[in-house]
């Protein structure tokens, strides 16, 4: 049986469209995303570089930053090249143990960026509304747990997801209509039942979504009540600050998800949910530390001395 599973494996090919029905235009996205991964690549290594060499922002707060900013990187890296690769190329094919690791990589950065951001949301909730006790709260012990937790609760329901994809059967060539295999895709293009399938879909993106969100939505409540609380100008602006990248980073994110799980499944849908797709795995890991430089003052400053060097 296992000899036999790793023969259909091997026979399986996956056809990814992407934007095979805008031939014209491949050139012009080619060099788009290629501008747009180089922006990514430079912008979140120089985000981890930057943290890493100055101490003064060697804080619980950079700290969940530098390794949102790797979670991006990755996110990238695993999307980015392929889809570069099948803009110039004339055959759009994956074989199936590369679309699985391909699927597995970009489950993962997803789930954890989900889970980084909830973390970030607690970490500004104790810097606003426990001032005094931040350093005590927000140790290196904690933080090093908290991202810990994020890594292995992505890694936990990539895995799910994985195994639900693997268990299934497919039969010779498969249209995936998008540009990077998704979970979606792949389970749409088995031959076998998908109802086991689209429940760990349904169970895991619902329960993956709702748990972030009552963290992120909790942290801000209280926020935004120790914030109203404030008499003085000058640290509602420093509360304001403080969280106005997060609460952007958060907008965008969620909000290009929500976007996607709205969209109906037909065919007039395909164009949104194709650029909803290149805006939620492609965009934006290069607007985090776009947005983190512009709205941070140390970062900016950091980002001005090195500049200046160059």
């Amino acid at each position: 049986m296992m000899i036999s599973n790793r023969n259909q494996s091997a026979a399986v090919i996956f056809i990814l469209l992407g934007f095979s029905d805008y031939p014209d235009f491949h050139i012009f996205l080619f060099l788009v995303f290629l501008i747009i991964y180089v922006m990514t690549v430079v912008g979140n290594l120089g985000m981890i570089a930057i943290i890493i060499k100055n101490p003064k922002l060697h804080t619980p707060m950079y700290f969940f930053l530098k390794h949102l900013s790797f979670v991006d990187f990755c996110y990238s890296t695993t999307v980015t090249p392929k889809l570069l690769e099948n803009l110039v190329a004339e055959h759009r094919t994956m074989s199936f143990s590369n679309c699985i690791t391909q699927f597995f990589f970009f489950a993962d950065s997803g789930l954890t960026e989900t889970f980084m951001l909830a973390v970030m949301a607690y970490d500004r909730f104790v810097a606003i509304c426990n001032p005094l006790l931040y350093t005590v709260i927000m140790s290196k012990k904690r933080c090093a747990l908290l991202v810990t937790t994020a890594y292995s609760w992505g890694l936990l329901f990539t895995l799910i997801y994985t195994y639900s994809l693997l268990i299934l059967s497919f039969c010779g060539t498969n249209v995936i209509n998008n540009f990077i295999c998704d979970y979606s895709g792949i389970l749409f293009a088995s031959c076998s039942d998908r109802h086991f399938g689209e429940l760990i879909l349904f169970i895991v993106a619902n329960f993956n979504m709702l748990s972030t969100l009552v963290v992120i939505f909790t942290s801000y409540v209280f926020i935004f009540i120790t914030v109203m609380k404030m008499h003085s100008a000058r640290a509602w602006h420093k509360a304001f600050s403080t969280c106005a990248s997060h609460l952007a980073a958060v907008g965008i994110f969620y909000g290009t998800v929500l976007f996607l799980y709205c969209i109906p499944n037909s065919k007039s849908s395909n164009f949104a949910f194709t650029v909803g797709s290149v805006v939620y795995s492609v965009v934006i890991p290069m607007l985090n530390p776009l947005i983190y430089s512009l709205r941070n003052s140390d970062v900016k400053e950091e980002l001005r001395k090195l500049i200046k060097k160059l």
